[in-house]
């Protein structure tokens, strides 16, 4: 259940960070309104968790703040508070980020220092920002005068943490941990899984994603960007798995 726990908080940190990155000038307040409430659901789900399946009282803690913050940022958004709606998106960042370095120390596999609370925060980023852009280019379904550079610079965000990941990866390689995981075909399986969508498949998808915005087509960019999540989400609970393998 601790691993649970820790995709829910991943998942939330990037999400929210997502929210963060994004321009308030450029998406409408309603945007923050709803996917804030998606994270307090997320971070919700993670602070019931977590009150029994985590030995750190930390961990819910910083769960249950993030939930408490992010409704009080769902009712800013819908008084159009940006400013306070923005503070409650950072701060609902910041406490499920805590809560995701301090699961580190707990979940199968994850090990203690800077190294592995940095990888487990960069790999709910990669799906954060994924499933935040795909969230992104649906709105435009209900804003189609929305500004296309938001969702580009969505997209881009996603990139650069996908490439940060990987350079976190090769550290983590070079530490002594495998390219692919070994020892049984489960293990070598889940490591080519975690290759093949999170490591290659994820940046091919979101590369045709931008390009798609240049004819613009936002529609045809969002039905890529649904691959891209379910490309990311199976990369990163594969790497979870391979690392409880270990």
């Amino acid at each position: 259940m601790s691993m649970l726990v820790d995709f829910l908080c991943r998942f939330g940190f990037g999400l929210a960070l997502g929210l963060v990155c994004t321009p308030g000038g450029l998406v409408p307040a309603g945007f923050y309104r709803v996917n804030i409430l998606v994270v307090m659901g997320l971070a919700t789900f993670a602070a019931l968790v977590a009150g029994s399946a985590v030995p750190s009282a930390a961990v819910w803690m910083l769960s249950a703040a993030a939930a408490v913050v992010a409704w009080m940022g769902s009712v800013a958004w819908f008084a159009e508070r940006r400013g306070a709606g923005m503070a409650a998106c950072l701060g609902t960042g910041l406490a499920l980020g805590a809560a995701t370095a301090a699961l580190a120390s707990f979940v199968p596999g994850g090990g203690g220092g800077t190294l592995p609370a940095l990888r487990h925060l960069l790999s709910g980023a990669v799906v954060g920002l994924a499933v935040h852009a795909m969230l992104l280019g649906h709105w435009y379904l209900n804003a189609p005068g929305m500004s296309v550079d938001a969702l580009r610079r969505s997209i881009d965000a996603a990139l650069l943490v996908w490439g940060l990941q990987c350079g976190a990866t090769g550290l983590s390689w070079l530490a002594g941990g495998p390219a692919v995981g070994t020892g049984s075909h489960t293990a070598f399986a889940l490591g080519a899984l975690r290759w093949l969508a999170g490591l290659a498949g994820l940046p091919v998808l979101l590369w045709m994603a931008r390009e798609t915005l240049a004819i613009p087509n936002t529609q045809a960019a969002t039905g890529i960007l649904y691959v891209a999540c379910l490309a990311a989400i199976v990369g990163e609970l594969a790497g979870q798995l391979l690392a409880a393998s270990g």
